[in-house]
């Protein structure tokens, strides 16, 4: 990977990117909330609920692209001034996505970190353009990219002068058919060796199965991840986005509840260097 000038790993150290108080790089984060911001309330009551089971960031999008043009689209500035004010009154930093270029900037207005979906993975355009905003930038890995694939679209947003990327490992697209992707969890130890910046796993996306989120989780944690995003709603039945594959508070609470003390213990064990 020759031409990964600074997303490759000869820094001498990992970098940890900061959103308010959150370190990502350091310890182990998880992101949680809504696939789509519905309502306020829908979008309120989700927040304060991972908020109380140790969320450190909340999730939310007011921009879906769908794969049909007649599904819930998002509620655009109106879903952005949602999250604001859950923000507000939980304190949590916001993720959210951002699909065209043109809208980075005031998209970046309401967020703490700007997503880039599997679909905008090598959306050059959009990359250059988040790349130039002073905000954190979550990158999707693509369902159909290698992992040089995926780095140099990372390479695309370091270019243009912005250090703080995580990247997402979000499952690709493989011949099995019970998982909505296939999780490729190899790719979070794979991408510790290739580089320096932040990875999280989403285990939503990745398996599309509620029953798959927990064991995935703990998985990511275990492999070396430094955090999870996952999706969470007050009352997934209702939900307009992914209700098949949203957790409820109460699911995502006990997942909480296994991922802290893992995480823990994990802390406590010495780092060992694999010998050939």
């Amino acid at each position: 990977m020759k031409n990964l000038k600074l997303a490759s790993s000869g820094m001498d150290r990992r970098t940890v990117v900061q959103v308010g108080d959150v370190t990502l790089g350091e310890g182990f984060c998880v992101i949680a909330g809504p696939c789509s911001v519905e309502s306020e309330n829908q979008t309120l009551e989700t927040a304060a609920a991972v908020k109380r089971a140790g969320a450190n960031m909340l999730r939310g999008g007011a921009f879906k692209p769908r794969s049909s043009p007649y599904s819930f689209q998002g509620l655009g500035l109106e879903g952005l001034q949602i999250l604001a004010r859950a923000r507000e009154e939980t304190g949590l930093p916001v993720v959210t996505e951002v699909i065209d270029p043109r809208d980075v900037s005031w998209v970046a207005e309401f967020a703490d970190v700007l997503q880039i979906g599997t679909r905008n993975m090598q959306n050059f355009a959009l990359l250059k353009e988040v790349g130039k905003a002073e905000k954190p930038v979550l990158l999707k890995r693509g369902m159909y990219s290698t992992l040089e694939e995926w780095l140099n679209c990372a390479e695309y947003i370091l270019s243009e002068g912005n250090p703080n990327v995580i990247l997402c490992e979000r499952g690709i697209r493989t011949f099995e058919r019970y998982t909505r992707n296939t999780l490729d969890l190899s790719a979070v130890p794979a991408m510790r060796e290739l580089t320096h910046l932040p990875i999280v796993v989403d285990p939503t996306h990745s398996t599309g199965r509620v029953s798959l989120v927990e064991p995935m989780s703990l998985a990511a944690l275990a492999s070396g991840a430094d955090g999870i995003m996952v999706e969470v709603h007050c009352r997934p039945k209702e939900a307009l986005c992914d209700a098949d594959q949203a957790l409820t508070p109460e699911q995502f609470d006990r997942i909480m509840s296994r991922i802290r003390p893992l995480q823990q213990f994990l802390a406590e064990v010495p780092e060992t260097t694999p010998t050939a």
